[in-house]
């Protein structure tokens, strides 16, 4: 991915960014009209990450989500429900568009310190070239989406978030 090595100040920690990945869920609000994705999404830790960034702009902003439908979505992008499961198949397939869109998102903004990454294993497909790049972010792995909340809310704890 080559990510270049820029950073510019924001929030409490002025020289510091974080960002959280998690990987969708089957679990999603039903509706007819579309919702944000921190909204749409509703199982695993994503109520948890909800209540506690949902309300906060900064935080929100730096949420996105691994969909097996859509690639790289931020918590604000409105989807609709539906049901698509990753597979193998479907990781590779969605690898390069993820690569696309996460560099055009860190070189827009600005390319984190730190990455919580909430998702399966299968969803660290969609982030190879991320995690092989020599001047990666340090990643934060939470492997278990289902219950593995209270080691997630540690690194956000330690963030300040």
């Amino acid at each position: 991915m080559n990510l270049p090595r820029l950073r510019l100040a924001h929030s409490a920690h002025a020289d510091r960014a974080e960002l959280v990945i998690v990987g969708c869920s089957a679990e999603k609000t039903p509706t007819t009209t579309p919702l944000p994705a921190l909204d749409l999404y509703d199982g695993g830790c994503v109520p948890h990450l909800r209540a506690r960034l949902g309300h906060l702009p900064h935080q929100r902003s730096r949420v996105r989500f691994l969909s097996a439908e859509h690639g790289l979505v931020t918590a604000d992008t409105h989807l609709h429900t539906y049901d698509r499961p990753l597979d193998p198949a479907r990781a590779v397939a969605l690898r390069p568009r993820v690569r696309a869109q996460l560099q055009a998102d860190l070189l827009t903004d600005h390319i984190p310190d730190d990455i919580l990454v909430i998702a399966e294993p299968l969803y660290l497909v969609l982030l190879a070239e991320l995690l092989a790049d020599p001047h990666r972010p340090r990643i934060h792995w939470i492997p278990d989406h289902a219950t593995g909340w209270p080691d997630a809310a540690k690194v956000l704890d330690a963030w300040g978030w």
